[in-house]
């Protein structure tokens, strides 16, 4: 049967060691360091034997175990409790070491059993340093099962256990239980703890734990019977060996594979909705923005119908006397008069018109400009300051503590401090909220303008432009008017006048509107566009990241159909063979 099965083994694994080698890459695409490690040594070990790799606390047993099993001596090379070396067992003819580096050695040992397994002996669970850790956990992904031995008179140290939480949790591998130094153990007390292995394997997830209780010592001695290695060998031979060994090895790499796509998986959905999350933010903000810039152009239509409201009826008055100031009697009158006093005179009459024109417009403007930029300050106030808020109570899903994508949590948190900071610092300089080419501030309030926040001095430059636009608009009404009134003689001109007057009061009605009512809202979007300018690294960000979940995702449903298509495959050889 293996026979048959050697040449479509062959091909399963290389269309496996493609698989891997596009998972490695995309791995390294994705930034993860450590797992485009993992992927790389599991990679590197599609083609080695099945591995079993056994942990254990210090003086457990794993080396006495490792011996009995081989059947061969290798204790003269195996870690003590002083030395910190994992060492990989393989077969070979003759005996060799390697080392590999100062933590990682490779025997190769004539024993049998090796033909179609290869052991890793580590250092103990409970003097681990950070390179056993780091080269322990580097076999886990891509072993086949792991061999928990504890000290059979007392199996419960913690430092095991919590190393099978990191096994299960992590990689979800294949575990099996073996009590070592029975020998040192009454009957009864050894079934006691045996049961309490199993039980505490249940609670973390193992469900019909394999346990077997062994004697290293009574092996070697050749007291086989007792020993309870016979137990463990048939376990092996039953459910590894002899011929089954290299597609159970295949299954688990593709599981492992798989297992690293789950992970991946669950890192990319955090991912996309972080994306997700942060999308509808913005979009929150362009329409926070959108409503309230519509909320401010409200106030701004409320203002100019208040300012047009007080001009009208400033110059209506005013219009309506100067109608009946230029009736015949009436100049006639004021010319008589004028012989008396130069004040009664009609130019005087106009000067007077003139200038109640200028003040009563003044005056009536004022109060509609104060009461009306007040509500307008108000409301971009609380445009800017809303989005200051999301800005500070924007979602995190994706946190720095993520497994695969930390570093994308990185920089977008980066990214989003960064913004938080910018907006501040946007929000607090006053210089922000003036616009020199929309509303060029009056010189005389320049020296109000307040410095603490930029949001205050808004109502200070709109007042300010906006009395200048009064005193533009009333400066030359009149002056037209009289002129054409210099030489009038029994209202002749009075139409032509009267006309003069109604179109320089349009033209400056037209030019109050336009000053109130197209530069304020071209203002108050300046003010918007200005806001948007500050999510410019944030709206770049948005769209790297989109491109690349969009290209993650795909290559990461690719990478896992193909597998899913081989672990089948694979399901139906195993099926062959237990037949």
């Amino acid at each position: 049967m293996a026979d048959l099965l050697n040449p479509e083994l062959r091909n399963l694994r290389s269309q496996l060691d493609e698989i891997v080698k596009d998972l490695h890459r995309m791995t390294s695409d994705i930034g993860n360091e450590p797992l485009a490690q993992t992927v790389g040594e599991l990679r590197n070990r599609i083609n080695e034997p099945f591995m079993f790799v056994v942990v254990g606390e210090v003086k457990a047993g794993k080396s006495s175990f490792v011996n009995a099993l081989l059947g061969h001596e290798v204790c003269k090379v195996a870690p003590d409790p002083c030395t910190d070396t994992i060492q990989q067992i393989l077969y070979a003819e003759n005996e060799e070491e390697i080392q590999i580096n100062p933590y990682l050695k490779k025997l190769y040992v004539p024993a049998d059993i090796l033909r179609e397994i290869a052991i890793v002996d580590t250092p103990g669970t409970n003097t681990i340093s950070d390179h056993h850790q780091e080269i322990t956990e580097s076999f886990v992904p891509a072993s086949d099962l792991i061999v928990f031995v504890f000290e059979a008179k007392n199996p419960y140290r913690q430092s095991a256990w919590d190393f099978l939480n990191f096994i299960k949790d992590e990689w979800r591998k294949k575990v099996i239980f073996v009590l070592q130094q029975k020998d040192l153990m009454e009957p009864e007390d050894l079934v006691i703890n045996e049961r309490g292995v199993f039980d505490t394997a249940k609670k973390k997830g193992v469900n019909n734990a394999k346990v077997f209780s062994v004697s290293a010592k009574m092996e070697l001695k050749g007291n086989s019977e007792e020993s309870g290695y016979p137990v463990l060998r048939d376990y092996i031979g039953d459910n590894i060996t002899g011929g089954k060994a290299p597609v159970l090895k295949l299954e688990n790499n593709i599981d492992t594979s798989l297992t690293i796509g789950d992970r991946i998986n669950d890192g990319l959905r955090k991912r996309e909705e972080q994306l997700i999350s942060d999308k509808e933010f913005r979009k929150d903000v362009d329409q926070t923005l959108g409503s309230q810039v519509e909320k401010s152009n409200y106030r701004v239509d409320v203002l100019t119908e208040n300012i047009l409201g007080a001009y009208d009826r400033v110059t209506g008055e005013i219009g309506d006397e100067l109608d009946q100031g230029l009736s015949f009697f009436s100049l006639f009158r004021k010319a008589f008069v004028s012989i008396f006093s130069k004040k009664d005179s009609p130019k005087g009459w106009i000067d007077d018109l003139k200038y109640r024109l200028e003040h009563e417009l003044k005056d009536q403007l004022t109060e509609k400009l104060n009461a009306g930029v007040n509500d307008l300050t108000d409301s971009v106030s609380r445009m800017v300051s809303m989005i200051d808020l999301k800005i500070k109570s924007n979602k995190t899903v994706l946190n720095n503590s993520d497994e695969i994508f930390s570093h994308i949590a990185n920089k977008r948190n980066n990214v989003m401090d960064e913004l938080r900071e910018t907006f501040n610092k946007f929000m607090n300089r006053s210089e922000n909220f003036e616009d020199n080419e929309v509303l060029p501030s009056d010189e005389n309030f320049s020296p109000n303008i307040a410095t603490g926040s930029g949001l205050a001095v808004i109502g200070v430059v709109l007042a300010a432009v906006a009395h200048g636009s009064v005193f533009d608009i009333t400066g030359g009404i009149l002056t037209t008017v009289g002129v054409l009134f210099a030489g009038i003689t029994v209202g002749i001109k009075r139409r032509k006048v009267l006309s003069a007057y109604w179109e320089e009061i349009e033209k400056g009605r037209n030019k109050l509107q336009s000053e109130v009512d197209d530069r304020l809202k071209l203002y108050v979007s300046n003010i918007k566009d200005k806001v948007i300018t500050n999510f410019q690294e944030f709206d770049l960000m948005l769209e790297k990241e989109e491109q690349q979940v969009r290209k993650i995702s795909v290559e990461h449903h690719k990478i896992v159909t193909r597998l899913k298509g081989m672990k089948e495959t694979v399901a139906k050889e195993i099926e062959v063979m237990t037949k």
